[in-house]
C-alpha cells in the first residue's frame, strides 16, 4: 500500500478554513464518501477540506461554470468528463503526483471518455436499474415496462435526473440512451408523461430510505444505493432490465480553476489508497474502482453479489452515457416538458 508524505509547503487557498492552513475545497455527490476520509487527510497533509455536496451532473456543471468559487477537486460521470475536456474545464493530472493509480482496475482505465486518463481518475462506478419490494411486487422485474404498470400507482418513484429517466423510457422503447433522433426523443418524453399518473415522486437522495422504510414498490436507483438499501431490508431486491440500461462510471478530477493544484492532486493519490478506498467502498456501498479492494472483497461476504460485481452478461446489455453536445439541450427541455405536466 503506498502512503503519500504531506506536503512540505502548497498555496493557501482563499476564504474558508483556517488561514494558517493549505485549503482544499472538494465539491463531490451527496453521500459519496466515508464520513472520516476528510478529516483523516487534514490530519495527514496539515490542510482543511471545504466540502460540499451536490446530486447531479447537471447541477455540479452550472455551478462551477458560471461561478467564482474556488473549487479545487470535482466529481464528474463519464459523459460530464467528456463535456468539461472539451469546454476546457478540467486540468491536466500529472501522474507522476498520483503512484497510487497503479492501484486502479485496468478495466477502468483508458475509457473512452478519457482514453489516456490524462483529466479523471476513476473513482466508482455501476449501473442504473431497479430496486423493488418482493413482498410488494410479485411478479419478475425483468422489464423497465413494469414502471408503466398501473397496478403500482402511487408506488413508484422515478429518478429526478434528466439523462437517467429519460434513459429508462429510451431503453424501455429499444433506443439508445444516447440516442440523438428528435423523434425517438420525443416518444420517450411522451412515454415517461404517460407514466406521470402513476408515478409517487421525482427523488434522488431520499430514495434509499422511503424504500428501506416501505413507503414505495419499486424504484430507479443507482446499484450502489440499491446494495445500502437491501442491507437494511432484506424484502428489498435489484434488477437490470433486459432491456438494458446505463453503466456509470464517476471519477475524480481538478479544475482547471483550481488554485491548489499540487494539494488536488495529493487528494487523489489519497483517494486511491487501499485503505482509503475501503472505507469509502464500505460505506457508499458503490463498486470500487481500486482493484486491491475488489479482490479482498471477492474472498468476503460480499462474494456473489451480482449488484456490486456486475455480471458480464448485464454488462453486455449497457451502455455509458456520452456527451451529447448542443443537443444536450433537447434533453433538458424535453425533461422540463415531462415535470410540467
Amino acid at each position: 500500500m503506498l502512503v503519500a508524505s504531506p506536503l512540505a509547503s502548497c498555496t493557501k487557498g482563499g476564504g474558508g478554513g483556517n488561514s494558517d492552513k493549505p485549503v482544499l475545497y472538494v465539491y463531490n455527490w451527496g453521500t459519496f464518501i466515508d464520513k472520516s476520509v476528510n478529516t483523516i487527510f487534514e490530519e495527514e497533509f496539515g490542510c482543511t477540506v471545504m466540502y460540499e455536496t451536490y446530486d447531479s451532473n447537471e447541477a455540479m456543471y452550472q455551478k462551477v461554470k458560471g461561478s467564482t468559487s474556488n473549487y479545487d477537486v470535482v466529481f464528474p460521470s463519464d459523459y460530464m468528463v467528456e463535456k468539461m475536456v472539451k469546454e476546457g474545464m478540467l486540468a491536466q493530472i500529472d501522474k507522476t503526483k498520483i503512484p497510487n493509480f497503479a492501484n486502479i482496475q485496468t478495466r477502468l482505465k483508458g475509457m473512452d471518455y478519457d482514453p489516456t486518463n490524462t483529466y479523471s481518475i476513476p473513482y466508482f462506478w455501476g449501473t442504473v436499474g431497479i430496486l423493488y419490494n418482493t413482498t410488494m411486487v410479485e411478479e419478475p422485474v425483468d422489464s423497465w415496462e413494469i414502471l408503466w404498470n398501473e397496478d403500482y400507482k402511487g408506488q413508484i418513484i422515478m429518478y429526478d435526473s434528466q439523462r437517467d429517466s429519460l434513459a429508462v423510457a429510451l431503453k424501455a422503447l429499444g433506443y439508445s440512451a444516447n440516442t440523438r433522433s428528435l423523434e425517438e426523443l420525443k416518444e420517450a418524453e411522451e412515454k415517461l408523461i404517460a407514466q406521470k399518473p402513476l408515478v409517487m415522486a421525482y427523488y434522488t437522495d431520499i430514495i434509499v430510505d422511503m424504500m428501506i422504510g416501505e413507503e414505495a414498490a419499486l424504484s430507479v436507483v443507482y446499484s450502489g444505493d440499491a446494495i445500502m438499501a437491501m442491507e437494511e431490508n432484506e424484502d428489498l431486491a435489484y434488477a437490470v432490465p433486459m432491456e438494458g440500461s446505463n453503466v456509470w462510471f464517476d471519477n475524480v478530477a481538478i479544475l482547471s480553476t483550481s488554485k491548489n493544484k499540487e494539494l488536488a492532486e495529493e487528494y487523489i493519490n489519497f483517494l486511491c489508497r487501499d485503505d482509503i478506498s475501503m472505507l469509502n467502498t464500505e460505506e457508499v456501498m458503490y463498486s470500487t474502482a481500486n482493484k486491491n479492494v475488489a479482490e479482498e472483497l471477492q474472498e468476503s461476504d460480499w462474494a456473489g453479489n451480482d449488484t456490486y460485481f456486475v455480471p458480464d452478461n448485464v454488462l453486455a446489455r449497457c451502455e455509458v452515457f456520452l456527451d451529447l453536445g448542443e443537443f444536450v439541450q433537447e434533453y433538458a427541455n424535453a425533461w422540463l416538458r415531462v415535470k410540467g405536466q
